[in-house]
C-alpha cells in the first residue's frame, strides 16, 4: 500500500477546510464491509481519482460524500461541514453525476433543468446555456425517454453543474459519450471547471491524467493512496485482477 503523507484532522464547519477530509471512514451493508479505514484529505480545487474493481467500495464512497449514505465509523467532512450532522448545509454545494442520470424521463431536457434551477434558486436561463454548450439545444424539448444514453448523459452533466457546485462527484462521467461529446462536456466537469472533484473511473490512464490524488480500493480497503505523480498505471491495473 502506498500512503499519503499525513492523516487529516476532520473537524469544523463552514467555508474553511479542505474539499474532503476522511478519517478512518467505514461503512458496511449488514455483514459485508463496503469501506474500511479510508483516511485522506483533498484540497479545494483538486481532483481525487478512485479506482477499484466492481464491489470495491467506489460508489459507496461517492454516496457517503453526497450525503446519501451515513458512515458507520470514522469522520467525514465535505467543504468544511461535518457529515452527517451538517449534511443539510452542504447538499447545495455538491454536484452528483451517478450511474442513474437522476432525470425525469417524461420531462424534456429543458424542463428537467428548469425544475432543478428552481430547487437551487438558479436563473432558469442557465439551463438553456448549458444545453447549448453540450450540443443538446436541438433536442432540448424532447422527453428524456426519447434520448440516447449519450444524450441523456449530457443532460445529466448539465443538471450536475447547473447550480455551480464547489465539489463534483463523478461516477464514470464519460460513459456513453463519443469523443466529440466528451470534448463538449470537458469545460464543465474537467480540470477547467476549477472545482474539487472526486472521479470514479475504470480508465486508468485517463484517471491518472485527471487526478492530483489517487485512491485505489480493494474490498473496501485503501490499497493505493498517493499523489497521482507517484502512481504508475500498472499499480492500478493490479486492483482489477
Amino acid at each position: 500500500m502506498t500512503n499519503a503523507d499525513a492523516a487529516p484532522a476532520v473537524a469544523g464547519s463552514g467555508d474553511s477546510g479542505p474539499a474532503v477530509a476522511l478519517r478512518e471512514l467505514g461503512r458496511a451493508y449488514g455483514e459485508r464491509v463496503a469501506l474500511a479505514g479510508v483516511t485522506l484529505e483533498l484540497p479545494r480545487g483538486a481532483t481525487l481519482a478512485v479506482f477499484g474493481a466492481n464491489g470495491a467500495g467506489k460508489t459507496t464512497l461517492l454516496r457517503v460524500l453526497a450525503t446519501l449514505l451515513r458512515p458507520h465509523r470514522g469522520e467525514v467532512a465535505v467543504l468544511g461541514h461535518a457529515l452527517p450532522r451538517d449534511g443539510w448545509a452542504v447538499r447545495g454545494q455538491i454536484g452528483l453525476l451517478a450511474h442513474d442520470p437522476l432525470l425525469y424521463r417524461d420531462l424534456s431536457a429543458r424542463e428537467n433543468l428548469r425544475f432543478h434551477a428552481r430547487l437551487h434558486g438558479v436563473d432558469e436561463a442557465r439551463g438553456g446555456e448549458l444545453l447549448e454548450a453540450v450540443g443538446m439545444a436541438r433536442r432540448a424539448d424532447d422527453p428524456v425517454r426519447s434520448l440516447s444514453r449519450g444524450m441523456a448523459q449530457r443532460v445529466a452533466i448539465c443538471r450536475a453543474v447547473l447550480h455551480r457546485p464547489q465539489l463534483l462527484l463523478l461516477d464514470e462521467p464519460l460513459a456513453n459519450l463519443d469523443p466529440g461529446a466528451a470534448d463538449a462536456v470537458a469545460p464543465l466537469i474537467g480540470r477547467g471547471a476549477g472545482v474539487a472533484r472526486v472521479l470514479i473511473s475504470h480508465d486508468v490512464e485517463l484517471g491518472l491524467v485527471e487526478a492530483d490524488l489517487v485512491l485505489g480500493l480493494r474490498g473496501g480497503h485503501p490499497d493505493v493512496l498517493a499523489p497521482a505523480s507517484a502512481v504508475r498505471a500498472e499499480d492500478l491495473r493490479g486492483l482489477y485482477r
